[in-house]
């Protein structure tokens, strides 16, 4: 065989194909000897016996808490004073935004936005706010960006040390980061319910829970830019009598300093996703505006403070990613640097010489608008509205597309055909079966996807579920989460696939995919209830909607990584332009194809739990019930039931996809 006829048989398919085959006769002699076992002992659904009863001894403590939250010295000296700090800090920021002139916050905004990029981002930044201001949410929208910088403030001042620990101490970054993985699998909004128990009901339990959520990354990433800092560097230092302090902060901190910014910017995005859920324990601000109008069904409003959060998302994204991209240029520079530069400035003066220039045109601009009202306060005359339009075009279709005709086409019909042909006959599969069959099979998909440790891992993760007392709706939300996985895939890959092949297609189709990951989730399932109804189907549906970008993404990266001469090969033996793809391109990009799903899936996960609100019923239901009626049992029954869940399909999809690595 020729070099370029095995380029076409890519070696790690055949490789996964030969273990697959081996593990797959194993687990076809386990599952066939756990389903006869099953049969002879008439082992049926999962023994309600079996519970541990979690929820009582939690509950207990639930009331405890409550009894002694005014005396004990646990709360006088600890949670009461730190939630006032907070809250300080929080009305501190508000009033000061709330009381510069629109035109100052513009301008600061754009200076900002162009010492991170230039020209072009600080013209967008500044339309970005004036739209959000000329749609009458100015003052929400300002407590949204305080509620923000608080928290990643305070993110990134626990996030960065813990992140130096780690990189320094291997066992402590062994040590924590089954926390990190917890803390991201587990949904946003299950942080609330313990934090409102110990900080009480406001903003401050949303800013301490956007705090939770937001850290990881700011963790992770300032672990791996201090890892990935050149060992020369390190060396040079240390033949130069640095301490261990200044071998920090003069060599590793700035060598590192890209990927910190990354980390900010990864925790920016994620605190900025709390918006809405923090409205669930009166933060205020836009998501308070998204969840009224969710609780209304006011598709216009919705979209109104969805777009205002979009438009804040897409400029603090741009802005952090900028200083980023600006700093790796700038390191850069450095490495390629031959010959020094003369200097002319004092060091201070070409360092911060912008932001005092920046500072004082901030200041003569907010004297002159205390004397031009219009400057000041938005004129109301400046004023746009999408609400009735949007209104108007939802409710056509609520009216028109529900059925059409007398036809069994529709929205309705298309409902009822997912219900009865995929949501139900899985779920009732699913719950029907013998719990033993069931972990088994948990245990044998881990098994072939990555050895005998997943294998066990994961048969005992679901084993789990069921001492938790919610086997069921474990398994229930399992098969929404399968359905949804399955729709994405049949959407994002060929889209994917399309957009890898013309640059024209990928070009329109990105900023799509921008919208549809910063929309706020809660945003999609307005107009998904208003066509669809209450149940599971809408929480599928948004599913969907939410988690397609991903999935699209990582197919294009994955087919425009396969290496040239992979392609070349296959032209040269006449391949058709199907056979390349099926044969050649899809094999070598599948890592990526992989993660793709890895991602897509988390996105479902997290999705139809909040789809909960709406009647999806199952985990999710749980969890919003146990947040909704303040039972503590009930919710972190729930949220350790989800984690555990999402634990499995992570660990399943994680190795699947290191199993294609070449």
């Amino acid at each position: 065989m020729t070099i370029a006829s095995r380029s076409l048989s890519p070696q790690p398919s055949r490789t996964l194909s030969e273990r697959f085959a081996r593990r797959g006769l194993v687990a076809a002699i386990i599952l066939f000897a756990a389903v006869a076992f099953s049969a002879v002992l008439a082992i049926g659904v999962f023994p309600a016996s079996w519970n541990w009863g979690l929820r009582g001894p939690i509950d207990q403590f639930e009331h405890w808490v409550i009894g002694n939250r005014a005396g004990h010295p646990l709360f006088v000296y600890g949670f009461t004073p730190f939630s006032k700090f907070i809250d300080g800090i929080l009305r501190f920021c508000e009033q000061f935004l709330l009381g510069l002139p629109w035109i100052t916050v513009v301008l600061a905004v754009a200076l900002i936005a162009y010492k991170a990029r230039g020209v072009l981002l600080a013209m967008v930044s500044a339309v970005a706010l004036m739209l959000v201001a000329a749609v009458g949410l100015w003052e929400q929208s300002l407590q949204t960006l305080a509620l923000m910088g608080v928290s990643v403030m305070l993110a990134l001042l626990v996030g960065l040390p813990l992140g130096v620990m780690a990189a320094r101490w291997p066992r402590f970054d062994a040590a924590i980061r089954p926390i990190l993985d917890t803390m991201q699998t587990m949904p946003a909004f299950v942080y609330l319910i313990p934090v409102l128990l110990f900080f009480g009901v406001a903003r401050v339990p949303a800013v301490v829970a956007t705090v939770i959520y937001a850290l990881p990354p700011a963790i992770r990433f300032t672990a791996s830019g201090i890892r990935q800092v050149p060992a020369s560097a390190v060396e040079a230092a240390d033949l130069f009598g640095s301490t261990s302090y200044q071998k920090l902060m003069k060599v590793q901190l700035p060598l590192a300093l890209p990927a910190v910014l990354a980390g900010v910017n990864q925790t920016i995005m994620m605190a900025l996703s709390m918006v809405v859920i923090a409205a669930l324990v009166g933060a205020g601000g836009l998501g308070r505006d998204v969840l009224v109008s969710l609780q209304r069904l006011n598709v216009g409003q919705a979209l109104e403070a969805g777009l205002a959060i979009v438009l804040l998302a897409v400029l603090l994204d741009r802005i952090s990613a900028g200083f980023y991209h600006e700093r790796q240029k700038a390191l850069a520079g450095k490495a390629s640097a031959s010959v020094p530069k003369r200097r002319v400035m004092p060091r201070w003066l070409r360092n911060y010489g912008y932001w005092v220039c920046a500072v004082l045109l901030l200041w003569g601009v907010t004297t002159l608008a205390t004397q031009l009202p219009p400057l000041a306060t938005w004129p109301g005359s400046w004023h746009l509205s999408i609400r009735q339009p949007v209104d108007g075009l939802v409710r056509w279709m609520r009216d028109n597309l529900y059925q059409i005709g007398t036809m069994p086409i529709g929205t309705g019909p298309m409902s009822d055909f997912f219900v009865r042909s995929a949501l139900n006959p899985l779920r009732d599969g699913l719950t029907a079966a013998p719990w033993l069959v069931v972990v088994v099979g948990f245990g044998l998909v881990g098994y072939l996807a990555a050895g005998p440790r997943l294998g066990i891992f994961c048969a005992v993760a679901i084993l789990l579920s069921g001492f938790l007392g919610l086997w069921s709706e474990t398994l229930d939300t399992l098969s929404q989460v399968v359905v949804a996985v399955v729709l994405s895939l049949v959407i994002g890959l060929p889209l994917g696939i399309w957009a890898s092949n013309y640059d024209r297609v990928r070009a329109w189709m990105m900023p799509l995919l921008d919208l549809l990951q910063t929309i706020p989730v809660f945003v999609y399932l307005v107009p998904v209830i208003m066509l669809f109804n209450v149940g599971r189907v809408p929480g599928v549906i948004a599913s969907v909607l939410y988690a397609i970008p991903p999935m699209i993404r990582l197919t294009d990266l994955g087919l425009r990584q396969v290496a040239p001469a992979a392609v070349e090969a296959a032209d040269a033996f006449g391949s058709s332009p199907w056979q390349r793809l099926v044969k050649v391109q899809l094999p070598l990009a599948m890592p990526s194809i992989i993660l793709g799903v890895n991602q897509t899936m988390m996105m479902v996960l997290a999705m139809v739990i909040i789809a909960g609100l709406v009647g999806g019923g199952a985990l999710g239901y749980e969890a919003v019930t146990g947040l909704a009626k303040s039972e503590l049992g009930r919710g972190v029954v729930a949220g350790l039931a989800i984690v555990i869940l999402a634990m499995v399909l992570d660990r399943i999809t994680q190795a699947w996809s290191r199993s294609w690595v070449i």
